[in-house]
């Protein structure tokens, strides 16, 4: 994961604890302290800054990277147009990008007013809403696996800033002030993008209020944009209880009707879904006497699951011995003996 912060503020070590404490992310973290602009009359050779080595993180090893989080970054001339477009490309391509907006991305020095415009799935109207507000999520938030499982927005504290945006695409699982968009995802072509249209999301880190689920929600983002399996809109899973098979069915559209099974020995049958829950999860109940792999299908999605012990006979003991033999071998006058050892004449 790479992460550009534009420059220091409070959400800075928000985002790198939580990359931080993930054991299966490896952090690459730039802050930009000196812009290109700044004059303060002191000489390069004196600084202990290192330079931004944007060609080599943007144009040689960009397709290194599952994920790409700007964070309050504005355009200040340390990428050039021509690198910003390689990151839409990236992007298409199949990779991720995250920007958490803060107010430049309501300016002329937004990251929309570059290359990376066209996999954007929001246009800001320039306009910056500073009043306090509790973030909420959409009637497809409480169905996204992103933010389904989150808890009641009740006890959420206060953010208090927001960028205006209008969405272009994509799906918005969160709206702040005046029911404003405020956390968009989208794919686009191979690859997918998301936007947090504010940068208080540090508030619920530092339990302002109470806080609320920003470890959660920005882990679990973090991973539906890298292309966690669990975290898929539309996925078709089963779960074994004994004798008895749930099949899981999660969707963001509409509810689906049944699921096709095919069993060992060629039976096909059909069982219904009935809702598991209110937020685009069904479940099929499906029980059979038979063992083995069984196949499962609805439109558009395909999946497997095997029915039988989950401890067999032959495997509770697995390790070769001669005691379980040599009753039967003392009363035949037979003998056992070892392959190692070489085999019998």
């Amino acid at each position: 994961v790479l992460l550009v912060s534009g420059e220091p503020h409070p959400g800075t070590r928000t985002w790198r604890n939580l990359l931080k404490s993930d054991s299966s992310v490896d952090l690459v973290h730039f802050t930009i302290l000196r812009p290109p602009g700044k004059q303060d009359g002191v000489p390069v050779d004196e600084l202990s800054l290192i330079a931004f080595p944007t060609r080599e993180l943007f144009l040689e090893k960009i397709d290194d990277f599952d994920l790409i989080i700007f964070d309050r970054y504005k355009r200040r001339g340390i990428l050039p147009s021509s690198y910003l477009d390689n990151i839409a490309r990236y992007v298409e391509d199949g990779g991720a990008v995250l920007a958490s907006a803060g107010p430049d991305f309501a300016t002329v020095n937004s990251l929309y007013r570059s290359p990376l415009a066209r996999v954007l799935p929001v246009e800001p109207t320039s306009r910056i809403i500073s009043k306090p507000f509790v973030p909420r999520l959409s009637e497809d938030g409480l169905r996204h696996p992103v933010s389904a499982e989150l808890p009641s927005p009740d006890s959420w504290g206060r953010w208090f800033q927001q960028v205006q945006v209008i969405p272009k695409s994509g799906t918005v699982l969160m709206t702040g002030v005046e029911e404003q968009p405020l956390l968009i995802l989208d794919r686009v072509e191979q690859g997918r993008i998301s936007l947090i249209a504010s940068d208080h999301t540090w508030l619920w880190d530092r339990k302002f209020e109470g806080g609320g689920p920003q470890l959660e929600l920005l882990r679990r983002l973090a991973h539906w944009m890298m292309g966690e399996p669990e975290l898929e809109e539309e996925a078709l899973t089963a779960e074994q209880f004994d004798g008895t098979v749930r099949i899981l069915r999660r969707t963001m559209g509409e509810a689906p009707h049944e699921v096709l099974i095919t069993s060992p020995s060629g039976a096909i049958s059909r069982h219904s879904f009935a809702p598991r829950s209110k937020h685009g999860a069904y479940e099929a109940i499906f029980e059979s006497e038979e063992q083995g792999l069984f196949h499962m299908e609805i439109p558009g999605l395909k999946g497997v699951f095997a029915m039988g012990p989950s401890s067999p006979k032959e495997f509770e003991n697995p390790l070769s011995t001669p005691e379980i033999l040599k009753p039967l071998t003392a009363a035949t006058g037979g003998g056992m003996f070892w392959i190692a050892d070489g085999l019998p004449r």
